[in-house]
């Protein structure tokens, strides 16, 4: 099956997910139930296979078909082992495009989120054109603010968003 590439890193490959995959459905199936990502994002209750190929074509692979961009699979490429998520969302809530990433415990503490968010952030730029990026971000996620503080997003204040209207933390970035 021929991915479709949409980045490429030094050490990570950037691509759709493939809903029908079994390898991207079990992969997603261990990041939306990682204990990390249900206390910083939320519980999805994404727990089978059937559930995991909807939860991909309807978000992530929609998204990327719609807009020409989403979240898309992180693999390492000296072996191509998935370790993560990264890309950016149009959600209905926001004005503007948002900054999203998660990994699972594999693919974290090695630079790998920096890696992807920042060449995700170049790209956004280049190739996009956008001349602002927000990210949403649990005020308990320390690890990400200080990320996304180190790629240039600044702390713009509380917002809630439905449906739980959680305080999180809006931070932004702007090409002026």
């Amino acid at each position: 099956m021929v991915h479709r590439e949409v980045l490429r890193t030094r050490r990570l490959r950037l691509r759709w997910f493939e809903p029908t995959l079994e390898a991207d459905q079990r992969f997603v199936i261990e990041l939306l139930n990682d204990p990390d990502w249900i206390a910083h994002i939320g519980k999805r209750d994404v727990g089978t296979r059937q559930q995991a190929e909807a939860y991909l074509r309807e978000g992530p692979r929609a998204m990327c078909e719609r807009l020409g961009f989403g979240l898309y699979l992180v693999e390492r490429l000296a072996d191509g082992e998935p370790i993560g998520m990264c890309g950016l969302i149009k959600r209905d809530h926001l004005v503007d495009v948002d900054l999203g990433y998660a990994f699972v415990p594999a693919g974290r503490g090695q630079g790998y989120a920096r890696e992807a968010a920042g060449a995700v952030m170049d790209w956004a730029r280049e190739r996009l054109a956008l001349q602002r990026i927000v990210a949403i971000v649990t005020p308990a996620n320390r690890r990400s603010i200080t990320l996304l503080q180190e790629l240039g997003f600044a702390d713009e204040g509380e917002i809630r968003l439905p449906p739980g209207d959680e305080a999180l933390r809006l931070l932004g970035w702007s090409a002026a």
